[in-house]
């Protein structure tokens, strides 16, 4: 059964959309210039590396939406793909500005205490291992901890693998997005092929690099500790909060007289793996928790002792809350899954509630606690992360106007996805 649907129409990104897009990056810089205006240069590169972090994990969450849907040989997502090619295509702008933000705060030093108490001149981000000296011993910032982790923990050797994982990505999803295009141009098999390989080889890089990613972005802030549960925690986050901003995004365009070929059926996918990905955000949550808590090793637990600090203490317990009760109570219906403003509220709580999660990770060892919880989160962290949406929102909607249909025309399971049904 053929359908009626046109698929000639470009998005075009202009007006309101272009606008507010432009006002929310402006309000960001100028938060960004508060920050360090105001002699809060730590919080604000901890700010940065949280919302540039973020950034990227979402675009990398459209290339990893793309190659599981390829892989599987799902039918029902194809014509929604556009949304996360226009992810991928975003990709190499968040990662130049990751890496920016990376090597801004390692390379940019400050008057401070170290680890001993001694005044020293400490980097912005990574003061624990890229403080000049650390290695040495009979040096003031010598770190017999960190020196015998000095292999892996060196700058060099650290900034190549970043450059190494958004690279490959970037890479990857450039080709998918390619080969989705041409096969647009030319029909047939030999592009959907060609999409269908590259996207095993991003599968088999993503997974083993994924956690490596997490460790050396985020754990390494607190470089005495570690846990080989984190970098599943945090590809549990990048999952869950990147299908939230594809599924708000369809929901938006959607509502704004495109994508109409999108039905209930197809959100009510996406709601199932929202919710289903949120439980398993948790069980790892729990779990990391659990063993930390249960072993009481005092090198382990010095992680869950600093989140219980006062001033950390009651957004630990929200963060929880806010992740895990959202999907349960919000998603684990049918119809809530098929209702589309249950449906956009609960993206919204959960990308919020996955900054948060992110902002839980970073900030405690970054920074530290400010005079009272309630001062934690101010106009800095609200700023910063309303410039980098604004920058999302920019990049991702000016590649997705690049495309010359919203949906790919000659994908040979398009029809299966639009007369989906479940």
């Amino acid at each position: 059964m053929k359908t009626s649907h046109s698929f000639d129409e470009r998005f075009e990104f202009q007006g309101k959309a272009k606008t507010w897009s432009l006002i929310m990056i402006a309000i960001g810089v100028i938060g960004i210039l508060y920050g360090f205006l105001t002699s809060n240069g730590e919080r604000t590169f901890a700010n940065l590396l949280l919302n540039g972090y973020y950034f990227a994990c979402v675009c990398i969450c459209g290339i990893f939406f793309c190659a599981v849907q390829y892989v599987a040989q799902a039918g029902w997502s194809a014509s929604i793909l556009r949304i996360p090619q226009a992810f991928a295509k975003a990709l190499p702008i968040a990662a130049v500005v990751l890496i920016i933000i990376i090597c801004g705060g390692i390379f940019i030093t400050h008057p401070g205490l170290n680890e001993h108490g001694k005044q020293t001149m400490l980097p912005y981000l990574y003061k624990l291992w890229a403080l000049k000296g650390v290695t040495t011993e009979g040096n003031i910032n010598y770190d017999h901890i960190i020196a015998a982790k000095s292999g892996y923990l060196n700058i060099p050797f650290f900034l190549i693998r970043i450059l190494i994982y958004l690279g490959s990505y970037s890479l990857l999803g450039a080709l998918l997005v390619k080969y989705s295009n041409n096969e647009d141009a030319l029909g047939g098999m030999f592009n959907y092929n060609k999409s269908f390989k590259v996207s095993v080889i991003f599968l088999l890089i993503f997974g083993f690099t994924v956690p490596l990613f997490a460790f050396d972005t985020i754990m390494s802030l607190e470089a005495h500790w570690f846990s080989t549960m984190f970098g599943w925690y945090n590809f549990a986050a990048l999952w869950v909060s990147g299908l939230s901003v594809i599924t708000l995004t369809i929901i938006i365009l959607r509502q704004n007289g495109y994508l109409e070929w999108v039905t209930e059926d197809h959100l009510h996918n996406l709601g199932q793996l929202m919710f289903g990905f949120s439980v398993f955000w948790t069980y790892l949550w729990f779990a990391q928790f659990l063993l930390t808590w249960y072993a009481n090793i005092p090198e382990e637990a010095a992680y869950f002792y600093r989140r219980w600090e006062p001033e950390f203490k009651p957004w630990f317990w929200l963060n929880i809350i806010v992740n895990f009760l959202t999907p349960l109570l919000v998603l684990m219906s049918r119809d809530s899954k098929r209702g589309v403003q249950i449906l956009k509220t609960a993206c919204i709580i959960l990308i919020l509630g996955h900054w948060l999660d992110y902002w839980q990770m970073i900030m405690p060892g970054a920074v530290g606690p400010q005079s009272a919880w309630y001062t934690e989160i101010g106009i800095l962290e609200v700023t910063t992360f309303v410039g980098f949406a604004g920058l999302f929102t920019f990049t991702m909607l000016s590649a997705l106007s690049k495309f010359n249909s919203l949906v790919p025309k000659k994908h040979p399971l398009l029809e299966e996805s639009l007369h989906h049904h479940i």
